[in-house]
């Protein structure tokens, strides 16, 4: 009986993650005025950056997502990086800098952290996360969002930070 309960909150616990990302997040972010999210730039030593693409959106960019009530950001920054793309930080990520994403979503605003130890498991991808791979800075994949080619360039070529993501 107590196996059948746990199957069944688990069960429970999908359903509603999957309506929250689906219906409840796009919701939230028209009526609060401010959200904030997180990007992961995770880079192998030899420079490749690790890229994810979602099953919902169109764009290669870097692992994340919200925060969530209760959660300290960095803790959010590590708990997205393993959850879009198997990465396990072996260390706090830093912090790049925090963006203004009003672009795509108004009052959104964008916390880009710099993971570079960190050990890889197998990922295959999910509901969520069509893909995940590592790419040479200079041979980003089509379709890479604009932001995530701006914190690319601002951590591993030193261009100006700009404060929009």
């Amino acid at each position: 009986m107590q196996g059948a309960l746990t199957h069944g909150a688990m069960i429970k616990k999908f359903l509603f993650k999957t309506a929250q990302t689906l219906m409840m997040q796009p919701l939230y972010r028209q009526m609060r005025g401010l959200t904030i999210g997180t990007r992961t730039m995770v880079l192998r030593p030899s420079g490749e950056v690790m890229l994810i693409r979602h099953t919902y959106a169109p764009g290669w960019l870097f692992p994340g997502g919200g925060v969530e009530r209760g959660e300290a950001i960095y803790e959010a920054a590590m708990r997205e990086v393993a959850e879009e793309s198997g990465i396990v930080a072996g260390e706090e990520p830093q912090l790049h800098g925090m963006y203004l994403n009003d672009e795509q979503f108004p009052g959104d605003h964008v916390a880009c952290f710099v993971l570079r130890k960190f050990s890889e498991r197998e990922f295959k991808g999910n509901l969520e996360i069509a893909e995940a791979r590592f790419f040479a800075p200079d041979a980003l994949p089509e379709g890479t969002t604009r932001g995530t080619r701006r914190r690319i360039a601002e951590v591993l070529n030193g261009t100006a930070i700009t404060r929009s993501w």
